[in-house]
C-alpha cells in the first residue's frame, strides 16, 4: 500500500476524544484499564476453553473465536491511542491509518458473523437436541467459521479499497482515536457517494442478514422453549441463550447508532456510540458470558487455581 494517496496527504492527526491535558491524562488512564481488562478477560477465556476438555463444544469453539476476534479488535487500535496520549505525537501515517482502517472493518464483520453462527448453534441444541451431535460436527463448525472469516476479508477489502480511491485535500485533522469509516469519508474533498451507498448496501447485507437470521433462530428458540413443561427446564433452556442474546443486543444497539444513518448526520454522540462497540463490548463479552456459567466457572478455576480448585470441587 502507497504511503500517500492520490491527494499527497501522507498522514493524518488523531486528536482523539479531547484536546484538553487533563481531559488526556484521564482518557489515558480509562482506555488503558479498559483495554487491560479487555486483554485480561479474553486470553483467560479462550485458555480455559483450550485447556478443558469438557468445553470442547460448539458453542465453546465459537466463544473461544469470538474472543479471539475481540482480542485482536481492540489490540489493533488502543494501543496506538494510548502512545499518541503519552507521547503528544498524534500522528499516524497514511497507510498505517487505512491498515488499521481495514482490521477495524473486517473483526466488525467477523464479530457480527460468529454471533450469527452462535445463534445457530443454540437453535440446534434447542429445537433439534437429538441431532445437536451431527448437525454441529467439527467439520461444520470449522466450515462455518471458515465462511465467517472469507465474507470479512473481503468486506474489509472492498471498503479499504474504496478508502484509496478518496481525495484528502483539506484538514489532516481527525477529532477521534482510531481511523473509523465515518470519519474518514467526512474529511474527503472528492465525491464519496460511492463509498457511502457501497458502505450501506454491504453492511445491509453483512450485518441485517445476519441480525435476520438471529430473529428467527430465537423465535423458534422461543416457541420450542414455551413447549417445554417443567418450569426449571425451561429456565435452564432459556439461561443458554441470555449471554449471547445480551451481547448481541449490546453489539448491534451501538451498531446500528453509527452506520445506518446519512453519512451527513454523523456527529459526536456517533463516537461515543463507537467507543462503546469499539471498547465496551470486547471489554464486556467475558463478563456476560462467563457471569452465570457454571462450566466457564470452572473452567477458570481450574486454570488459575490448578490442583487446589480440583480438590475443592
Amino acid at each position: 500500500m502507497d504511503g500517500s494517496n492520490q491527494s499527497g496527504v501522507s498522514e493524518f492527526l488523531l486528536l482523539g476524544l479531547s484536546e484538553s491535558p487533563e481531559e488526556q491524562h484521564v482518557l489515558f488512564w480509562m482506555f488503558l484499564s479498559m483495554y487491560l481488562v479487555t486483554v485480561v478477560g479474553n486470553v483467560l477465556i479462550i485458555l480455559a476453553i483450550g485447556f478443558d476438555s469438557r468445553l470442547h463444544t460448539p458453542m465453546y469453539f465459537f466463544l473461544a473465536n469470538l474472543s479471539f476476534t475481540d482480542l485482536f479488535f481492540v489490540t489493533n487500535t488502543i494501543p496506538k491511542m494510548l502512545v499518541n496520549i503519552q507521547s503528544q505525537n498524534k500522528a499516524i501515517s497514511y497507510a498505517r491509518c487505512l491498515t488499521q482502517l481495514y482490521f477495524l472493518v473486517s473483526l466488525v464483520a467477523l464479530d457480527n458473523l460468529i454471533l450469527a453462527t452462535m445463534a445457530y448453534d443454540r437453535y440446534v441444541a434447542i429445537c433439534r437436541p437429538l441431532h445437536y451431535t451431527t448437525a454441529m460436527s467439527s467439520r461444520l463448525c470449522i466450515l462455518l467459521l471458515a465462511l465467517c472469516w472469507v465474507f470479512s476479508v473481503l468486506y474489509g477489502l472492498i471498503h479499504t479499497l474504496l478508502m484509496t480511491r478518496v481525495t484528502f485535500c483539506g484538514s489532516r485533522k481527525i477529532h477521534y482515536i482510531f481511523c473509523e469509516m465515518y470519519v474518514l469519508l467526512r474529511l474527503a474533498c472528492s465525491n464519496t457517494q460511492v463509498n457511502h451507498t457501497v458502505l450501506i448496501a454491504t453492511g445491509s447485507f453483512i450485518f441485517l442478514t445476519p441480525l435476520g437470521f438471529m430473529i428467527m433462530s430465537y423465535v423458534w428458540i422461543v416457541k420450542a422453549i414455551l413447549q417445554i413443561p417443567s418450569a426449571s427446564s425451561k429456565y435452564k433452556a432459556f439461561s443458554t441463550c441470555a449471554s449471547h442474546l445480551a451481547v448481541v443486543s449490546l453489539f448491534y444497539g451501538t451498531l446500528c447508532m453509527v452506520y445506518l444513518q446519512p453519512l451527513h448526520t454523523y456527529s459526536m454522540k456517533d463516537s461515543v456510540a463507537t467507543v462503546m462497540y469499539a471498547v465496551v463490548t470486547p471489554m464486556m463479552n467475558p463478563f456476560i458470558y462467563s457471569l452465570r456459567n457454571k462450566d466457564m466457572h470452572r473452567a477458570l478455576g481450574r486454570l488459575l487455581l490448578g490442583k487446589v480448585f480440583q480438590r475443592l470441587t
